[in-house]
């Protein structure tokens, strides 16, 4: 019992499904972890009561044979998706105390497999940001907003805007957990915290009941410890949603776990010149020129590849993914449903001060950013011309791909930095994206593998890129290499 946040999410569902252990005991002792650390401030919204049904109706599927494949695994969902039992707030003061009538379709196909949900995680504020730093309403067991910590270095970031999700994976608060990547929020954090994470092809994953930052690129994933844990909860969570998510793709549901142990000899793995510049830290580039190495040694081959609009990601991004969620968050206005202002004397004033009191500095800015770039006389400038570079930088891609069979680099040019570095530059927070934007733009998947340690003991990940639903093998790929490491089992001190 006391062992059990050790196991991997593999291990602890066989032994749900050997009943060893009850999902009542399970998910009474990860309870127990999130209350005994709520100083990583990784969970917005816990009802213990909820989780605790939820596992006991676990445990009787299990005593009468007609459980899933996950039956009785406590995951917890970054607060960007609705949930029914628990309140669900975007990490915004905006939605506070804010509970959906309906599950998000992740949500609920993870727990048509048989998953006990033990919380609701931190994400930065309507999922934007690098680090966590924007969230507005208070994690379990603090009064005021805080940052969510890196298990690895309380004083570091753990990444964003998933960073709730990779902390309490990585603290073994939880087995697993959801994310979303819209432009690696999934493969930064976990990259930062040392666990595996991936984000599908865009479409793969059902996107309805996800609070909407920017459609086109939002994607929901998972965070688990291993490659073969994500590829259990990837095979859950995706599939066609076409009555609900008109951006789902029609491909049907499939095992990701029924190619994890093929060989990889003869797997060209391009290396792009591109990710490997002057502003890589040497620290980061040694850990993924030794991960290189290993698949060396695995029978795989390296070839040098070129994604040249590498550089015009971020401008691209940041402006498609403004003007996006300028669009989105248009329908919190504080009429329907949300926050609403008590200081008004007509509509317009309502409005107004509802969405200056509700959103915060992240969220106004990328609004601004995006309304600007939206608005007569700039959208041909700008919008419009990113849309054009956005598709060369797909075909950048199938180009390199046509020279190798799966793409890979760094995940983020440094490792986690100190929080409130970055605070007072929001530029230099978008420029540590610079290796997850093109394969977002381009709608790949692409996934993190950690892969070493770098500056100070903190994680680095590698980061993996496929071509278009070859999730199967950028897993077989990431499993082969867990096979003969063991940064992915490495517990932070303390936990």
């Amino acid at each position: 019992m006391s062992e059990l946040h050790q196991l991997t999410l593999t291990g602890l569902a066989r032994q749900l499904r050997e009943k060893k252990v009850s999902a009542t005991e399970t998910a009474q002792h990860f309870l127990g972890r999130m209350r005994a650390h709520q100083d990583l401030a990784a969970f917005l919204a816990v009802d213990e009561e909820a989780t605790l049904a939820q596992a006991r109706a676990a445990d009787a599927a299990l005593a009468a044979g007609a459980a899933g494949p996950l039956a009785g695994v406590p995951i917890a969902h970054k607060d960007i998706f609705v949930t029914k039992d628990f309140v669900s707030t975007a990490g915004s003061k905006m939605l506070a105390d804010y509970r959906s009538p309906f599950d998000a379709t992740v949500v609920r196909r993870l727990a048509e497999a048989g998953a006990v949900t033990l919380g609701k995680l931190s994400c930065d504020e309507f999922a934007m940001g690098s680090a966590n730093e924007s969230v507005a309403v208070p994690a379990v067991g603090h009064r005021a907003p805080t940052p969510v910590r890196n298990p690895w270095d309380r004083s570091r970031t753990p990444g964003g805007s998933s960073g709730g999700s990779a902390a309490a994976v990585a603290a073994r608060l939880a087995p697993a957990a959801s994310g979303t990547d819209t432009g690696g929020s999934i493969r930064q954090p976990a990259a930062f915290c040392g666990i595996t994470g991936i984000k599908p092809t865009y479409g793969r994953a059902s996107r309805y009941g996800m609070i909407a930052y920017a459609s086109s690129l939002d994607q929901a994933g998972p965070m688990a410890r291993s490659a073969e844990d994500c590829a259990l909860l990837l095979s859950a969570l995706c599939g066609p949603d076409l009555d609900r998510d008109s951006t789902s793709l029609d491909v049907p549901a499939e095992d990701f776990s029924r190619s994890l142990n093929d060989q990889l000899d003869g797997l060209r793995i391009g290396i792009p010149k591109e990710f490997f510049g002057a502003g890589l830290a040497a620290d980061v580039r040694a850990a993924i020129d030794a991960a290189l190495k290993e698949y060396e040694k695995l029978g795989a081959k390296l070839v040098e590849i070129s994604l040249p609009r590498t550089e015009l990601a971020i401008p691209v991004y940041y402006i498609i993914a403004p003007a996006e969620a300028s669009s989105n968050l248009s329908r919190f206005d504080g009429v329907k449903f949300g926050h609403r202002t008590e200081k008004y004397s007509d509509l317009l004033e309502m409005y107004r001060n509802t969405r200056a009191e509700g959103f915060g500095d992240e969220v106004k800015r990328r609004i601004m950013v995006g309304t600007y770039v939206l608005s007569h006389g700039y959208y041909d400038a700008y919008y419009l011309q990113a849309q054009k570079i956005r598709r060369m930088i797909a075909d950048d891609f199938q180009q390199a791909l046509r020279q190798c069979d799966v793409i890979a680099g760094p995940v983020a040019p440094t490792v986690a930095w100190q929080i409130g570095d970055k605070a007072d530059d929001p530029v230099a927070a978008y420029l540590a994206d610079i290796y997850t934007l093109p394969a977002s733009l381009a709608g790949l998947p692409g996934m993190s593998v950690p892969c070493g340690f770098g500056a100070n003991n903190m994680p680095v990940g590698l980061q993996l890129i496929g071509n278009y639903l070859q999730e199967a093998k950028l897993l077989n790929i990431a499993h082969r290499y867990q096979q003969v490491t063991d940064f992915h089992l490495r517990t932070p001190g303390g936990y």
